[in-house]
């Protein structure tokens, strides 16, 4: 069994009106991205969702002073970036597919 792990290919990091925006390259790997995702689902391996989460009334969060407001709860830039967001929808519900609301950089810290 194998695991595809797909991290905050979101709107506030990958769309040109993002908040921390990858831009271009971000977009450009879009398609590969979503295959490779469908493939894994398809084919009954893990994929996990690891989704930055932040909530705007925390004043305390270390990445406050580095970044500016991202991936805020509730809002458009958590939405999954393009093609990947239909594709998630559809198989949301399928076992093999996980979402995890992360707080940190790593996707592993404190998920």
């Amino acid at each position: 069994m194998r695991a595809l792990l797909s991290i905050d290919y979101t709107f506030d990091f990958v769309a040109d009106e993002g908040r921390l925006t990858t831009g271009a390259a971000g977009q450009a790997i879009e398609a590969a991205l979503v295959a490779r995702t469908q493939a894994f689902i398809e084919a009954g391996e893990y994929v996990v969702f690891a989704i930055d989460r932040h909530e705007e009334t925390d004043n305390y969060h270390p990445e406050n002073r580095l970044f500016p407001p991202h991936n805020l709860a509730g809002s458009a830039g958590r939405h999954l970036y393009g093609r990947l967001a239909p594709l998630y929808e559809n198989y949301q519900d399928a076992p093999n597919v996980y979402w995890i609301d992360k707080r940190h950089y790593s996707a592993f810290s404190g998920t």
